[in-house]
């Protein structure tokens, strides 16, 4: 008979493992919730980049309110017909995000450049669109110092005084007629160019003035609203996704990685540092192995003959009769005297045995210490030999 009997052993393993799991995927949904957080929040301080609707610090709706105050109409076009079918001698066309647009895009923003007789603002226009949008101005790397002065005798620079338009692109231009403005380093970060029909083109190196954050620095505000003011309609064209066709070529080649948001990035690496850290915390053992109890309680017996039997189901005789010998040779040890240290000596153990037994025939050294048995019947024989002498030695 068997005493009261916990869950059965798969029954409390399936169990284990349920709540292991469990622990894994909570750990892992609070990573996944902070990292969405993470993400969320670094990825909200461009939310509305340039956009005259968004009060963000890095939207434009304090500029567009200043210019509505003044008289001038804002409207927004997300496409490049719209932007061309709007401009006109009395409109400023800005063009936030030149280098996004693709070939037929660059070609209608160009016809109306030429055709309209108005103002064509373009924001940090790389080496993609100059070539089609600004012909013969190159780009010279970016400024060294993020406010600079005018050095120019155009009105609205000398009029705003210093500004930040030193924060990305200079240019470079052998057209004839060009004014060239906020120098760094011999290279204006402003150019404006005129146009055969009495508009002009105005190439600024930097979004920073036309940025809610920094609109009250400097002179920036009032550079921004003599650029985008000078007419009393504004068309403030922001280059979308749908804004495309299928010939039209992406403004650079982008792997996955590249595509993936700032905010992000930072996020993911947080979440693999994250689970790094649980790893090293699960992983961590603190103190020795402590004994758990066994879900069955199993009687002695039951457990030698067990062990026994695996034994004979392995032909291990060698490995029996071992555990046999060690085991009768410390309770001797114990018996006659001698330290448990020496217990498997034969030379300290065998004497202190033979002298308290009688001419009862055993031969202590074979019987201790012998050779393997050959067969199940020989270790059988010899488990009785150890069991006799032990109880002789007990009862001498």
């Amino acid at each position: 008979m068997t005493g009261p009997t916990a869950p059965t052993a798969p029954s409390a393993t399936r169990t284990r493992r349920i709540r292991r799991t469990k622990r894994v995927l909570g750990v892992l949904t609070v990573l996944a919730a902070g990292a969405l957080a993470l993400a969320a929040l670094g990825s909200g301080t461009r939310h509305g980049l340039l956009d005259p609707r968004s009060a963000d610090p890095y939207g434009s709706r304090a500029v567009a309110e200043l210019l509505k105050e003044r008289g001038v109409t804002t409207r927004v076009v997300t496409t490049a017909r719209e932007a061309a079918d709007a401009a006109g001698p009395r409109t400023t066309l800005l063009v936030t995000d030149p280098d996004r647009l693709g070939t037929s895009q660059r070609g209608l923003i160009r016809s109306a450049m030429d055709l309209s007789g108005g103002r064509t603002v373009l924001l940090a226009p790389g080496s993609h669109s100059l070539p089609d949008l600004a012909p013969g101005v190159r780009t010279q790397g970016p400024a060294d110092a993020d406010t600079l002065a005018p050095a120019c005798d155009l009105p609205a620079a000398t009029s705003a005084g210093r500004a930040g338009t030193g924060d990305d692109l200079r240019y470079s231009t052998a057209l004839p007629r060009a004014t060239a403005c906020y120098p760094s380093d011999g290279h204006p970060t402003l150019l404006v160019l005129p146009a055969g029909t009495g508009g002009d083109t105005v190439l600024l190196g930097s979004t920073t003035i036309l940025l809610n954050e920094s609109l009250a620095e400097d002179g920036n505000a009032s550079l921004a609203l003599q650029l985008l003011g000078s007419r009393p309609n504004l068309v403030w064209y922001m280059p979308s996704l749908a804004d495309s066709d299928p010939g039209t070529e992406p403004a650079e080649d982008k792997s996955l990685v590249d595509l993936i948001p700032a905010g992000w990035s930072w996020a993911l690496l947080q979440l693999f540092v994250a689970a790094a850290l649980a790893a090293l915390w699960r992983a961590r053992r603190l103190g020795p192995l402590v004994t758990e109890k066994l879900p069955v309680v199993i009687r002695a017996s039951e457990a030698a003959e067990g062990r026994a039997r695996l034994y004979r189901k392995a032909g291990a005789r060698d490995r029996a009769a071992t555990v046999l010998r060690a085991v009768t040779r410390e309770r001797l040890a114990a018996l006659v005297g001698v330290p448990a240290s020496q217990a498997h000596d034969p030379v300290a153990l065998v004497p202190a045995v033979s002298t308290r037994l009688g001419d009862g025939g055993h031969d202590v050294t074979t019987t201790l210490f012998g050779p393997t048995p050959s067969d199940d019947a020989a270790l059988v024989a010899l488990a009785d030999h150890l069991d006799a002498l032990e109880r002789e030695v007990r009862t001498s």
